[in-house]
């Protein structure tokens, strides 16, 4: 079963991503903003991490920027942003601009999840 980090700072994104995740039998964690993103990260194994770009305190970029200079810099990481245009570096995997269709993200999660493993 893949193990999925989803971070966002708006509860209906997590929720509606966590259930799309669900139907493909993937395990999800949450978190709310990306400094809790990071804790979760170093303290866990994940196969891939889907993050908000736009988020208080330490937004996607960051996260991103942590998970590629950590130990596990080659975990598959998908970047969320309804202002794609603030994406600091090309250090995501994916890309999706919100809005997207949750099929997307699914197909892009299961393609990024395969090519890990």
């Amino acid at each position: 079963m893949c193990k999925v980090l989803l971070i966002d700072d708006e509860e209906m994104i997590l929720q509606l991503v966590e259930q799309a995740l669900h139907r493909l039998d993937y395990s999800v964690e949450t978190a709310e903003n990306g400094r809790k993103g990071i804790d979760k990260f170093d303290a866990g194994i994940y196969d891939l991490v889907i993050t908000d770009v736009c988020m208080p305190e330490t937004d996607g970029n960051r996260v991103v920027d942590h998970i590629r200079h950590s130990p596990r810099n080659r975990t598959p990481v998908i970047g969320m942003s309804g202002t794609p245009w603030k994406l600091a570096n090309h250090m995501f995997d994916r890309v999706l601009s919100k809005p997207f269709q949750l099929d997307r993200l699914m197909e892009t999660a299961k393609t990024l999840t395969l090519r890990a493993s």
